[in-house]
């Protein structure tokens, strides 16, 4: 039976999984659970996830959420996945989960709060928060300087030194990656310092493609849709600022 993926691409998780059976050649079937529109709060998925979350994937009667658990299951599961991706030897299997724990607790609470609570709370039908905003940034700094410093010291091109991608890789990309839709001069102002993460992200979509770009086409659509939407603010703004004021007759 053919592997099921219930996921919604504006997911970062989501993606991940997505790129990760495609790169590999995972005969699946993609089921879209748009979370714009609450489905993933329905009954029915409710039936698949009672955590109410995407990614998850049905394997024939088995049920997997959480997207670190469901990367570990098939890269173990399914034939053909090259080693890399989630090495057979002890150590450096561990040393990936190590990645993969921290990313839960540091990048993804500040990558994907920022940019809740800058860009994507109003499209969602939620309010903005420039505190949480603010929290998050803090998180975000200090996660990618934790990956440019530490993560990325060694001298492969990849997380722990490595020269051919793991699925921490992937996962912790895609996560970056909802970066895409800020602002180009506040995406810049947050990613230029990082030379070595820009440098990864980029070794990591050419290790991926064509796949990378393919699951990642929505985001860039919704970021092009984003930059017009400012644009023609600010082109209002402009004008409302140059009319000429009205002089009252006495």
């Amino acid at each position: 039976m053919k592997l099921k993926v219930y996921a919604d691409r504006m997911s970062q998780p989501s993606r991940a999984i997505l790129i990760f059976c495609k790169v590999n050649g995972i005969e699946f079937e993609e089921i879209h659970i748009e979370l714009s529109k609450r489905q993933h709060l329905s009954p029915e998925f409710q039936e698949i996830n009672p955590l109410k979350k995407v990614p998850v994937i049905v394997d024939g009667r088995y049920k997997l959420f959480e997207s670190h658990a469901i990367l570990i299951y098939i890269a173990s599961a399914f034939p053909g996945v090259a080693n890399h991706w989630y090495p057979a030897d002890a150590s450096r299997k561990a040393k990936i989960h190590s990645v993969l724990d921290w990313h839960h607790l540091n990048l993804r609470r500040g990558a994907a709060g920022y940019v809740l609570n800058t860009v994507l709370a109003p499209l969602l039908g939620l309010p903005l928060n420039a505190q949480a905003a603010v929290e998050a940034e803090k998180v975000l700094v200090s996660s990618l300087s934790t990956i440019e410093n530490i993560w990325l010291k060694s001298d492969g091109p990849f997380l722990l030194g490595s020269f051919r991608p793991s699925i921490a890789d992937l996962s912790l990309v895609c996560e970056i990656m909802q970066l895409q839709l800020l602002d180009q001069k506040e995406h810049d102002r947050i990613i230029g310092p990082y030379k070595k993460v820009q440098q990864w992200i980029e070794s990591t979509k050419n290790a991926t493609k064509p796949h990378f770009d393919e699951v990642h086409n929505v985001l860039y659509k919704l970021k092009a849709r984003l930059s017009v939407r400012q644009s023609s603010k600010a082109d209002g703004q402009i004008k409302s600022g140059n009319k000429a004021p009205i002089i009252s007759k006495m």
